[in-house]
């Protein structure tokens, strides 16, 4: 698995506080697909039927696996926007335990963002399924 930063050396604090430093919301959409640029590419093999997210508009795959008491996350999607909100999600949740996971204010951290108030209804809807997908894994790896 390719090692991303995002829960480990990219952290929601991080985002939350780069996110603060823009005045206008067009900065910060560029920055959130400049965090999906950071993400590694997903292997072909993985950009399958059984790691695609549900809900989300444009596709998205999500892969997790287990190392020691961890779950590790590996994600994309053919929209930058979205590759973008992937670094957000996994900021939160790559890198932690179940326990962590499950424990983590996902909705207060997206209000500390202000972000669904400034996303379409549709990637707003699949922000959280990718989030309802993390959670059901975590939720199963307790």
């Amino acid at each position: 698995m390719t090692a991303n930063r995002f829960g480990t050396e990219i952290t929601p604090e991080d985002i939350i506080e780069t996110l603060s430093f823009f005045d206008s919301w067009e900065d910060r959409y560029k920055y959130i697909i400049d965090l999906g640029k950071e993400l590694p590419a997903l292997d072909e093999s993985k950009r399958s039927d059984e790691y695609i997210v549900r809900g989300c508009q444009s596709q998205v795959w999500l892969v997790d696996h287990q190392e020691g008491d961890k779950l590790y996350f590996e994600a994309d999607s053919d929209a930058f926007i979205v590759k973008g909100l992937l670094g957000v999600v996994l900021a939160a949740y790559n890198a932690k335990t179940p326990a962590q996971i499950t424990a983590f204010d996902i909705d207060a951290y997206f209000d500390e963002l202000n972000l669904l108030k400034h996303l379409s209804a549709t990637r707003g809807n699949g922000l959280q399924a990718m989030v309802q997908k993390i959670q059901g894994i975590a939720a199963k790896a307790q």
